[in-house]
């Protein structure tokens, strides 16, 4: 089956239609879900599928197309037992019906108290030169960039007691990384860690050091609720603050525990409550505590932020987000493969909150303490002295954010995406100018476009020169998917490369420029 299989692509020449410009030196990887089909057994949901690795390598106006599973411990031990014996979010896996007594009280020992699965498919971390696969669990798989070969097996728990981490990390300027976690009743309590890995500071040798040994927690966030943490896949950086959502979108561990002897799946865990207010937290970077006001919002559901930034005594963050959390149900395959109607995904918009992390005590209860004149959101004082915040909404119908990563943490204007509608495949990208509101779409008949990734041109002008790099599936008979250069200033059409080979959906990616 081929799905047995390792791939390995080094097809014939791409057919070109445009030319690359010369200055695009580096190596675009993806990552998200290849195989859902093991034996007899098959994923519930899209996420689940085991990973699949692409990348696009540019190089002197060429491109080179490879594609390779990552072979983690889940990979072999699926396909060694030729079937899905390793549990997902949604799609638990239960032993074959043949096996003895002490193999089924095994597996059920292991959901009791999970130890997930390393089937890292959602995005790829730096850690200082190290470069991982990575999904949301405490297990990040090291690769080799260039060859896409899996290579070390990496437990977060022997740096740090998070039992969940994020796959959207921020980097700044000296190659420090930041990033957070979730540690679920560690001597008595829940908190969220945020943590810091300096930028590999050993030199070239071949021996150094991986830079997640020299990990640093910089502080914590107790959860609101012991048993019950908050879902989230991103958070927000400026340069002297975090952003971190608290939305009631939770996870309950006490269910989680007995999910396999209930014979559901994990995400049925995850319940949303549509009462209760969204916390916002902000915490400053250098003393690790969070400032003295306390911000909420209606209940929401984020799953991507946009970028953060701060300016006259506020700290500024834009997010996607739903009202609900039906997005995940619209990714199961039976809803994606009957295309039905009977699943509907509340609409995602992308909004801007607005924080006055400085306040008088003597302003009146029901007063805004937004001062920014460019935009509508606001940030009101309740009777307990807390700052009630109210969005703009800059645009909707979008998903999967990108900027330019020059901006990040600082004021910025453009801001790359899909667009999504009815359904949670795109069909469209867009560039989006947060200032004047301008909408600018790239669409082809029969293609769907992966997130789309901005690339600065070297000692370019302006935030947006550069290029926008997507890769497209293409059901045009007759013709393959391709990688697509956008113009970013114009987004009109640069080249494009067909691939001789079939593309895959994935979900994020990262671009790692020639001189890294």
């Amino acid at each position: 089956q081929k799905c047995c299989y390792t791939i390995v692509h080094h097809p014939p020449k791409p057919i070109y239609i445009g030319n690359l410009p010369n200055w695009l030196q580096g190596t675009l990887l993806r990552n998200g879900p290849g195989i859902f089909t093991v034996g007899e057994t098959t994923y519930n949901h899209w996420f689940d599928g085991m990973a699949l690795m692409q990348s696009f390598t540019f190089q002197d106006g060429e491109v080179i197309y490879r594609s390779r599973y990552l072979r983690g411990d889940t990979y072999k031990d699926n396909m060694a037992a030729n079937r899905i014996v390793v549990s997902e979010m949604g799609t638990m896996a239960y032993p074959d019906p043949g096996k003895n007594i002490i193999s089924k009280a095994i597996t059920f020992l292991n959901h009791t108290v999970p130890d997930f699965t390393d089937n890292c498919g959602n995005n790829f971390i730096r850690y200082g030169k190290d470069y991982y696969a990575t999904s949301e669990t405490n297990y990040i798989r090291k690769i080799d960039p260039m060859t896409l070969e899996t290579q070390d097996k990496v437990d977060y728990q022997k740096y740090i007691a998070v039992n969940l981490a994020t796959s959207h990390p921020h980097y700044d300027k000296e190659g420090n990384t930041y990033n957070m976690g979730t540690s679920i009743a560690e001597k008595g309590k829940t908190k969220y860690i945020f943590f810091k890995v300096p930028a590999d500071s050993a030199g070239e040798t071949a021996k150094a050091s991986p830079a997640i040994k020299s990990l640093e927690v910089i502080c914590s966030v107790p959860c609101r609720s012991l048993l019950s943490p908050s879902y989230y896949h991103s958070f927000g950086m400026t340069d002297n603050y975090f952003i971190f959502i608290e939305q009631p979108f939770k996870l309950d561990i006490l269910k989680m525990a007995t999910a396999y002897m209930r014979r559901v799946n994990w995400a049925s865990c995850l319940k949303f409550f549509p009462k209760e207010n969204t916390l916002i937290h902000v915490i400053d970077k250098k003393t690790g505590k969070e400032v003295d006001i306390k911000y909420y919002t209606n209940a929401m559901v984020v799953y991507h932020h946009v970028n953060a930034f701060e300016e006259d005594g506020h700290v500024i963050f834009d997010v996607i987000a739903y009202e609900d959390h039906s997005l995940y149900n619209m990714f199961y395959l039976n809803v994606l493969k009957e295309q039905s109607t009977s699943f509907t995904m509340c609409v995602p918009k992308c909004k801007r909150f607005a924080l006055p992390v400085q306040t008088d005590s003597t302003l009146d209860v029901g007063e805004d303490l937004v001062k920014l004149k460019y935009t509508t959101a606001s940030a009101v004082k309740d009777k307990d002295g807390k700052l009630l915040c109210q969005p703009e909404v800059l645009c909707e119908s979008v998903e999967l954010p990108r900027i330019n990563y020059d901006f990040n943490g600082r004021k910025y204007r453009f801001v790359y995406m899909t667009c999504v509608a009815m359904s949670a495949v795109a069909t469209e990208i867009m560039k989006f100018d947060t200032e004047t509101k301008e909408i600018t779409k790239w669409r082809e008949d029969n293609c769907w476009p992966s997130e789309p990734v901005f690339i600065p041109r070297p000692n370019g002008e302006g935030e947006d020169d550069g290029l926008v790099l997507t890769s497209v599936i293409n059901s045009s008979p007759g013709e393959s998917g391709f990688i697509l250069v956008l113009d970013a200033k114009s987004f009109k059409e640069v080249a494009r490369a067909y691939v001789n080979s079939e593309l895959y959906m994935d979900m994020h990616g990262y671009f790692i420029p020639k001189a890294n």
